[in-house]
Parts: structure tokens; C-alpha cells; sequence
């Protein structure tokens, strides 16, 4: 593994490092807060070692920035700082394991083990798209060609589903459990009631057919 080790006490940093260098690890060591921050930017270690007390930034903080980055590098705090509220504030910040000083190399290294061996965390989309149509999940906020597109808030969910599932046919059940929560068929045409009202904010203004129905079997979105 690529290891990251953030840590101003020199040696305690030694201790770390050539005990991680010896189990056959490649490890960087950093003692300042924002060269960290910077070089984890890159995303290219395997896991973050990290002391909360930090020159230029605090590691709570170094953690904060990336998470509000989308950088999901797996990261454990390795702190003196060892109250239940300290511990509370480390994970809410993103950190995944939080282990107090003094502390057993062994454990340290099994934890650090352990962290890796977690599957990548999903990065969420915030951006969706089809063609020359988007939609910003965060603004709220639907484009196509540059122009915004006002949708009621249910037409806004029919239309974030079927981009979501882009090119794959969606059935009226399918729509009808995800966007109106009903698992059962109320006989009305509610589905294609929103589809023909997506279809005139959507499609028909701008000359070309995004949402297409798919005889038999229901719709789908394609660039």
C-alpha cells in the first residue's frame, strides 16, 4: 500500500513510518497540515494517517477539505486528543477510524489494514445529462441549450429518474414505485399525464426528442 503519514512529532512520525516501511509499505511523511492537504488532493494514496494538531492546518480541518472535495481516500485520525466528543467530531468530519495516543503499532497497522480493504466509497453525481440537457441536482436547476426549464417538483423527480437510468427502458411500474412511491396500478394515467408535461417543457421547444417511448414496454432518455 501508498500510505500518507501526517504527523509534527518527529518521533513518533520515525516510529510510524519505518514500523509501516518494514511491513512493505511505500509511505509518505508530511508535518505540515496544508502540504498534506495538497498532496492528498491528488488521491493517490491508499490511506491517510493523520495527527489532529497540525502546523498551517489542523488535521480536522485537512480532513473537512477533503471530503468537501470529493476525495474519499480512506483517513484515521492518530491523535492525543482522545475524548468521546473529540472522537464524535473526528468521524463527523469524514474521518474513518480515530485511534488515541499512546497506541500499539500492532493496532495501528491492523486498522490501517482494515481500511483498505473497504470497496471505494460511491462518489454521488451532482450532474446529470443528455445531449445538450442538464440538470444540476444541487441548484435544482434544469438547462437545455442554455435555457432554464421550470419543472414542478414531481416532473423534476420523473425527469432525474429517467436520466439517472439514461439509454434503459423504464416500465410505467417501474416509474410509478421510484417517483410516486405507489407499488400497486391505480389504473390512471398519471405516468403518461407527467411525460406528456415533461415532453412540452423538455423537448418540445428546442426540435429534438430526448424522452422516447418504447411501444409495449414504456420510456427512456437518450442523447
Amino acid at each position: 500500500m501508498r500510505l500518507l503519514v501526517v504527523e509534527d512529532d518527529l518521533t513518533t512520525a520515525d516510529y510510524i513510518v519505518n514500523g509501516l516501511r518494514e511491513e512493505g509499505h511505500v509511505v509518505d511523511h508530511l508535518t505540515d497540515g496544508r502540504e498534506a492537504l495538497a498532496r492528498a488532493m491528488a488521491g493517490d494514496h491508499d490511506v491517510l494517517v493523520v495527527d489532529r494538531m497540525l502546523p498551517g492546518l489542523d488535521g480536522l480541518s485537512l480532513v473537512k477539505a477533503l471530503r468537501a472535495a470529493k476525495v474519499t481516500t480512506p483517513a484515521i485520525f492518530l491523535t492525543a486528543v482522545g475524548g468521546v466528543e473529540d472522537r464524535i467530531e473526528g468521524l463527523q468530519a469524514g474521518g474513518d477510524d480515530y485511534l488515541v495516543k499512546p497506541f500499539a503499532f500492532g493496532e495501528l497497522s491492523a486498522r490501517i489494514q482494515a481500511l483498505a480493504r473497504r470497496p471505494p466509497a460511491a462518489v454521488e453525481e451532482t450532474m446529470l445529462r443528455a445531449g445538450d440537457l442538464t440538470m444540476d441536482l444541487i441548484r435544482r436547476k434544469v438547462t437545455r441549450a442554455g435555457v432554464e426549464i421550470e419543472l414542478l417538483p414531481r416532473e423534476f423527480a420523473l425527469l432525474e429518474h429517467l436520466l439517472r437510468r439514461k439509454g434503459r427502458v423504464q416500465t410505467r411500474t417501474m416509474l410509478l414505485e421510484a417517483v410516486w412511491d405507489i407499488s400497486f396500478d391505480p389504473q390512471t394515467n398519471v405516468v403518461e399525464t407527467h411525460i406528456s408535461r415533461l415532453r412540452a417543457k423538455v423537448d418540445k421547444p428546442f426540435g429534438r426528442e430526448l424522452i422516447k417511448t418504447v411501444r409495449g414496454a414504456g420510456y427512456r432518455i437518450e442523447d
